[in-house]
């Protein structure tokens, strides 16, 4: 067994190795510029990317011409909502989202509010989830866009998307979401869905770091966005730069890999969750952040209420690499700022844990990880 056990799974994931092994080529023998279109080298690196664009496509329902490569779901938050909003100002500034939203996403809505924009942070309720008549009567006569994530990134909770974008379409808004943490893990249609824009990156899902995509719809409405940054009108115009062959390769591989073995993967990974939190749960100083019934089926966010939690992760970091919270915000010493929208205490917020188990997870370590922490809860709790 290796140490420390991995259940970060939320912060990045190994890249697979059947996607490592259809990259490989694209950094030697096939190393061309997808877009030189005067000889042989440019039309194979075109072709793996048009291929790339088909298989991320195929995993979220979308037509592969809807979606823009971005080195990661932060770029695509930031082309999505920075884009929308410099579009669609004419019709107004205001922009809903929500307090638990990732980072990514509460600083590109702090940087549009001094560009003028109206931002709305909606509240949840203590287990993560979102008042859907509180969201309704906050759209107004000058809302261009919800932005609203799949699931969340700290706690796992999954948002009722369905449920927001019937009320966005009804009232004409755009809706856009960051399904970073779920694309890849549970299944995520963007036409069933009916969503606008949607944000995913590749090593949250056993691809490579680097690269992502961003979905554009194009019919109904069709959505027109402002690129960020110019140069040779790559990916029509909203994306200048040379794609990044070997990682769109990747992507596409891992988009593919999580078609095919998603729902083998889906009920073997929960059993193991359920195993893993019934077990803290059994330690009587433990309670889990958000609703069981509403979470992805590998994430556990635990609250350990006793004096000496907020030093579980140090006592435990050379047996299991687990985080307090998103992975952008790790080096931050204040509690996180989900779990305070939540409703919990700082000093509750302080000694929690995420637990995030993925493909390589294996019985045998969520057996371990759970003799470790008793150890360590036991320790902290006589000091």
């Amino acid at each position: 067994m290796q140490y420390p056990i991995y259940l970060d799974y939320n912060a990045t994931t190994p890249c697979d190795t059947r996607v490592m092994e259809e990259m490989l080529p694209y950094f030697t023998s096939r190393f061309g510029n997808a877009a030189s279109r005067t000889h042989a080298y440019g039309w194979v690196a075109e072709e793996a990317v048009t291929i790339g664009r088909e298989r991320v496509a195929k995993l979220i329902g979308s037509d592969p011409s809807e979606l823009i490569f971005t080195s990661g779901a932060t770029e695509a938050v930031n082309l999505a909502l920075r884009g929308v909003y410099e579009t669609y100002q004419s019709k107004g500034k205001h922009i809903i989202t929500y307090q638990t939203e990732h980072k990514a996403v509460l600083d590109t809505c702090a940087y549009l509010e001094k560009q003028g924009a109206t931002v709305t942070y909606l509240p949840v309720d203590a287990n993560g989830l979102p008042d859907l008549p509180l969201l309704e009567k906050n759209i107004q006569a000058d809302t261009i866009l919800i932005a609203a994530m799949y699931a969340n990134n700290e706690t796992g909770v999954l948002f009722p998307i369905k449920e927001m974008t019937a009320i966005a379409k009804k009232t004409g808004v755009l809706f856009f979401s960051d399904a970073t943490q779920a694309v890849g893990k549970i299944p995520v249609d963007v036409l069933k869905d009916d969503i606008d824009l949607l944000a995913l990156s590749a090593h949250k899902f056993y691809g490579p770091k680097g690269v992502g995509a961003l979905y554009v719809r194009r019919k109904n409405p069709r959505v027109k966005l402002s690129p960020l940054q110019y140069g040779g009108g790559h990916e029509k115009g909203l994306r200048s730069g040379t794609l990044n062959v070997p990682g769109i390769v990747g992507l596409g591989k891992a988009c593919d890999i999580c078609l095919l073995d998603m729902q083998t993967d889906r009920l073997r990974i929960e059993q193991l969750r359920d195993q893993l939190l019934n077990g803290l749960l059994e330690l009587g100083c433990t309670r889990l952040n958000g609703d069981k019934n509403f979470l992805l089926p590998h994430v556990a966010n635990v609250s350990f209420d006793f004096n000496g939690a907020a030093q579980l992760i140090g006592q435990l970091s050379k047996h299991v690499a687990v985080s307090s919270g998103s992975a952008c915000t790790s080096a931050s010493a204040e509690p996180s700022h989900v779990l305070k929208a939540m409703g919990l205490k700082d000093e509750v917020a302080i000694g929690s844990i995420r637990f995030s188990l993925g493909r390589f997870t294996t019985e045998e370590e969520i057996i371990e990880v759970l003799k470790k922490i008793r150890q360590v809860v036991e320790g902290l709790q006589t000091i």
